[in-house]
């Protein structure tokens, strides 16, 4: 039996799946918890992946590894592989009047043509603005900027700090695929290269993709770090299927990490393999559309830290008003997106001021009627990416004497979140996506609450696949198409269909109430931006 393995490195944790490569029947798995904030050392990364190998048994009997990882944070790298500055993640809105600027300089619409994006705070793009505008003495050194997932995958293959790593700081052999390029905002899906002219205008300085062929290829190593100063390194951009290299037997041996547990250790404890294939590599989402087997006509709705809404689409498209997101996908087609910031951690605060759990907040919900009495809660917590509302508040509406119980407070929470999500759905129907049925992923869509609702606030038939890490399932996926050569055609089981029972009034008394924010919060990001 061949085994593979998928990493997902998420916002709060890393989870390491190990699979039947024929099946995709689950062996083991392991997880590791990383620390919270929006700017995190990629050092934690590294660490709570080691953890995670270790939890889930090692490798020894692993064949081939892939990672996929949250998108668009930015890993800033100088010629000696160093860290420059802590990671900024999607989730980090400083770079707000980042964005706005870009938006001025280019044009939303000439932006979204060029990359299938429009900046928003989210978009790697506009975090290296920011450090061009705020930490000039960070812009000198560095070399090359990669992302999550292409800086994991880097350090496996044994590249790293040098003195800290088995190969050195080869930044040459830094890579990436498609799906995770087009969250950066100087990638084209379109043409398939980076847009270097986009890439300087943000940051202030050249850039060119990482020359390197994978190993397989037998290319030799370049071992040269570039010269300060020079053209930034950007991670070559593989295809999908396509194979990055091998896990080095030794890429924990010496890190900064730690020793942490090696990928001779497996669940046994005995000899390693010397020759783990690695795959490409992808972004959560692509990564998650990997794992549910997703196809034309599908809507996915994941709900976690961030909410997304996302389609697999075979033609590539862009959306000027920035609302959809045209990135690639994991898989050869594209995979427009739209994403929330609020999504479970929304129900989480609304639990916490109700002081329930998460089973009596369902209860507590499934007891008022659909539209909670009028109740509406925009739940902008975090600020908001869609729509692009950054210093946003979250607020409740319609509360009377009458209607302020906690049942329609526990209803609006879930109302509202769907409803977030629901705007994205509205947003890839109006550009044409076709959207015959829903699937609903993620720890919180399990709540018999939130799985009701949904089919009271989607028009569309709703189903809820068996509760699974469908991230680092799609990375396992990944791994057993670099491994076989062919893309793996696994079967997902379903927990629940609920039946449709569309209620028009949710949506629309959530539209009004969030014209009065929207319209609010527009003027503080315009007062912001000046």
């Amino acid at each position: 039996m061949n085994l593979v393995a998928g990493v997902d490195s998420s916002t709060q944790s890393c989870k390491v799946a190990v699979l039947d490569a024929q099946s995709g029947v689950l062996v083991r798995e392991g997880r590791a918890s990383h620390p919270d904030g929006t700017e995190v050392h990629p050092d934690h990364w590294w660490r709570a992946l080691a953890e995670a190998i270790e939890d889930a048994g090692g490798l020894a009997d692993v064949d081939a590894l892939s990672v996929a990882g949250q998108q668009h944070g930015m890993v800033l790298l100088d010629r000696d592989g160093n860290v420059v500055r802590p990671a900024l993640l999607w989730n980090d809105t400083r770079s707000a009047a980042a964005a706005a600027a870009l938006i001025d300089e280019v044009g939303a619409g000439e932006f979204a043509r060029r990359t299938g994006l429009v900046p928003v705070a989210s978009f790697t793009v506009t975090k290296i603005r920011w450090v061009r505008d705020n930490e000039p003495e960070s812009v000198a050194r560095v070399a090359a900027v990669a992302l999550p997932h292409d800086w994991l995958s880097w350090r496996l293959r044994g590249y790293g700090p040098a003195g800290a790593s088995p190969l050195g700081p080869d930044l040459e052999a830094l890579t990436t695929d498609r799906s995770d390029a087009s969250g950066t905002g100087y990638w084209s899906p379109a043409s398939g290269s980076y847009d270097v002219e986009l890439f300087r205008l943000a940051f202030g300085r050249d850039a060119r993709e990482a020359l390197q062929e994978q190993e397989a290829a037998g290319a030799a190593p370049v071992s040269a770090a570039p010269a300060a100063g020079g053209a930034v390194i950007l991670p070559r951009v593989l295809a999908a299927g396509e194979t990055a290299g091998r896990v080095h037997p030794l890429c924990f041996a010496g890190s900064n990490a730690g020793a942490g547990p090696r990928t001779d250790a497996g669940p046994s404890g005995g000899g390693g393999r010397a020759e783990i294939l690695l795959g490409a590599g992808a972004g959560d989402n692509a990564a998650a559309a990997l794992g549910l087997g997703a196809r034309p006509g599908d809507v996915v709705v994941s709900v976690g830290t961030s909410g997304t809404v996302f389609a697999v689409a075979s033609e590539v498209g862009y959306d000027p008003s920035g609302t959809v997101a045209g990135f690639a996908d994991a898989g050869g087609d594209y995979l427009p997106i739209a994403v929330t910031l609020n999504a479970a951690r929304a129900l989480s605060s609304m639990a916490t001021l109700l002081d329930v759990g998460f089973d009596e907040l369902s209860r507590l919900a499934l007891d008022a009627a659909p539209g909670a009495d009028g109740v509406v809660l925009v739940p902008y917590f975090e600020g908001e990416r869609t729509p692009n509302l950054p210093h946003a508040k979250a607020s409740l509406h319609g509360l009377s004497i009458a209607s302020a119980t906690r049942s329609n407070i526990a209803r609006a929470a879930i109302e509202g979140m769907l409803c977030g999500l629901s705007g994205g759905l509205a947003a890839l129907q109006a550009l044409g996506y076709p959207a015959r049925r829903l699937l609903l992923i993620g720890g919180a869509v399990q709540n018999p609450a939130v799985q009701k609702i949904a089919s009271q606030v989607f028009d569309l038939p709703v189903v809820v696949p068996s509760p699974d890490e469908y991230v680092a399932r799609g990375a396992a996926a990944q791994a057993a198409w670099a491994l076989t050569g062919a893309r793996p055609d696994w079967q997902v089981a379903l927990a629940a269909a609920p039946a449709s029972d569309f209620q028009p009034v949710i949506g629309e008394q959530y539209a009004r109430a969030c014209g009065h924010i929207d319209e609010d919060s527009r003027a503080n990001v315009s007062s912001t931006s000046s």
